[in-house]
C-alpha cells in the first residue's frame, strides 16, 4: 500500500497480495452451503476462534479464498457488525511477510492499527487490522501465515 502525505510517498513493505476476503454471516452453515452450491467452492478449513468470537470456514475457488464467519456470542465484534451493517464483506485481508514490521510501518504513516501486538488468526496465522477510517472505509486485515509443522 502506498500513501501520499504531503508529497512524500511511503509504502508498507512486505505485502505479498490478497490473502482472502472476509464475509460476515448470521449462519456459517448457510453461507458454506451457498458458496459451495452456487460458486463451486470447497471448504479447506473450519474452526472456532474464541479470541475473535467467531466460527469460521476458509473456502477456495480457483486461486481465490473466502473466509466465511459467524459470531459465537452476542459480545463478538462480528455480532455488532451484523447488527449495524448486515451480512456481507467485513474485511479484505492482505498477506504480509512480517506482521509486526508491517504494523510498525502503518503506524509510522499515521494509520490506526487496532491491536498493540498481532493476535492469533485462522490456522495459526498472526493477524492485525488497519482501521477503515484510515483506509478509504475498508477494514484491512494483515495476515502473516505461519508455516505448518511437518
Amino acid at each position: 500500500m502506498t500513501f501520499d502525505y504531503g508529497g512524500s510517498s511511503k509504502t508498507i513493505s512486505g505485502i505479498l497480495g490478497i490473502d482472502h476476503v472476509g464475509i460476515a454471516l448470521h449462519s456459517l452453515a448457510d453461507g458454506i452451503d451457498f458458496y459451495q452450491r452456487v460458486f463451486g467452492c470447497s471448504v479447506i478449513s473450519r474452526e472456532v476462534n474464541h479470541e475473535q468470537g467467531i466460527e469460521e470456514a476458509i473456502l477456495k475457488m480457483g486461486d481465490a479464498r473466502f473466509q466465511l464467519f459467524a459470531p459465537i456470542s452476542e459480545q463478538s465484534p462480528i455480532s455488532r457488525f451484523l447488527e449495524k451493517r448486515g451480512e456481507g464483506i467485513q474485511q479484505v485481508a492482505l498477506s504480509v511477510i512480517n506482521i509486526e514490521e508491517s504494523c510498525d510501518e502503518a503506524r509510522a504513516l499515521g494509520i490506526t492499527v487496532l491491536y498493540d501486538k498481532a493476535r492469533l488468526g485462522s490456522s495459526g496465522s498472526l493477524i492485525n487490522f488497519l482501521h477503515p477510517s484510515d483506509c478509504s472505509g475498508v477494514l484491512i486485515e494483515l495476515v502473516q501465515n505461519v508455516p505448518s509443522k511437518p
